[in-house]
């Protein structure tokens, strides 16, 4: 499947989701159940979003975006990222409602197997949902996926909060963990949104990939070719790398270019779906920068 399928599935896992664990809150009264049930609700406004996103970020180039569309998907884990804030907010606003006037939860039996039904819709999915982001390096479903193991892991720990409850008969157990599961996901929020601002920041490619960015260059460098100004950023599901790559000034337009596509295929080859751009220079010929790190090359 597309990532658009996967994130047409996740919506209509988080409409079932919403409305079992809606159920169980109804039945028991449960207040760290009403909080895993908000938790959902943002999954089904999350992946709304980031099918959203992830339709923009696949339109082609324009006059207006000659780059692409590419880093839309960061604003879908943004967006995703504020929308749990809000959640967070509301949750710790109705446990501390609760804790200061207790109230009795009944039925907690169907409640708990409502939620870990829920539970197992949303680890399948989000498992799928995982592979395939890495495979397709798609932050927007990346971050889908993530929140949907916090909400796994977040109505575990409901169910044994309330296994507790049942246990001990202590009502302020319901409240506190609610708040608890409010914090638990005002992290995870917090991670998507430095994620996302990362992004849209032009961050560097991950260390593998530029360990084998430079292990290419070294193999290709000689006393005829050297490289400088090497530069990486990634942009949604694309990854880039910009230098300079120095040559004999005596060389044809046609040698020049011919070593220069054996280059270009070289770094494809090792790291897939990146996209190189290399400006040819002169050996004695050397470009200038302000910052001392734009310096750095490879080769003799």
């Amino acid at each position: 499947m597309q990532v658009s399928s996967y994130l047409k599935l996740s919506i209509a896992v988080a409409a079932v989701t919403i409305a079992l664990k809606t159920g169980a809150w109804y039945w028991t009264d449960s207040v760290s159940l009403l909080s895993d049930a908000l938790e959902s609700l943002v999954n089904l406004a999350g992946a709304m979003f980031a099918l959203a996103m992830v339709t923009v970020a696949q339109r082609p180039p324009d006059e207006d975006h000659p780059f692409g569309h590419h880093k839309a998907e960061y604003f879908s884990s943004g967006f995703e990222g504020v929308l749990i804030f809000a959640a967070a907010a509301g949750i710790i606003w109705a446990a501390v409602h609760r804790l200061l006037s207790p109230q009795p939860v009944e039925q907690l039996g169907l409640g708990m197997v409502l939620s870990l039904i829920s539970s197992a819709l949303n680890g399948g999915l989000a498992w799928a949902m995982l592979k395939k982001a890495r495979e397709h390096r798609s932050m927007a479903l990346e971050a889908d996926a993530r929140h949907l193991f916090t909400d796994v892991w977040t109505s575990i720990g409901v169910v044994a909060g309330l296994i507790g409850v049942m246990a001990t008969g202590w009502l302020w157990l319901d409240p506190v963990i609610a708040v608890l599961v409010a914090l638990n996901i005002l992290r995870e929020g917090a991670l998507l949104v430095m994620e996302s601002a990362a992004g849209l920041m032009d961050e560097a490619l991950d260390t593998e990939s530029q360990a084998a960015i430079h292990a290419v260059l070294e193999r290709c460098s000689h006393q005829q070719v050297r490289f400088d100004h090497i530069a990486t950023r990634v942009s949604g599901q694309r990854r880039y790398v910009d230098m300079h790559m120095h040559m004999p000034a005596g060389w044809s337009l046609g040698q020049a270019a011919a070593e220069r596509g054996a280059v270009e295929r070289a770094l494809m080859a090792a790291v897939p779906g990146l996209r190189a751009s290399i400006q040819l220079l002169p050996m004695d010929v050397e470009a200038h920068f302000n910052d001392p790190k734009d310096r750095e090359g490879i080769g003799p």
